[in-house]
């Protein structure tokens, strides 16, 4: 199961944009193969710099910073569908 975490800051319109992306994937893929969970990175600023998120939205996969900021549908759902298929 894929682990995925949106950076988001509260007010961030393109954050609003980014989770509905990915709960379409979610929907898509099915949430049995994928869990998420929204990160504020005005609450867990460490973790976020940890991994490398400079602005917001991103988005890391199983704890890897794979979107530094917005990406489109397609481009998440082939990101997760590749790192299904491993």
């Amino acid at each position: 199961m894929l682990k995925v975490e949106i950076f988001s800051s509260p007010g961030c319109g393109k954050c609003a944009q980014a989770t509905a992306a990915l709960k379409a994937a979610v929907m898509e893929l099915g949430a049995d193969k994928v869990t998420w969970r929204e990160v504020d990175v005005l609450k867990e600023m460490d973790y976020a710099v940890d991994l490398g998120v400079l602005s917001t939205p991103a988005i890391a996969i199983d704890g890897e910073l794979v979107f530094a900021s917005l990406p489109s549908v397609e481009k998440l759902r082939v990101a997760l569908r590749q790192r299904l298929a491993r």
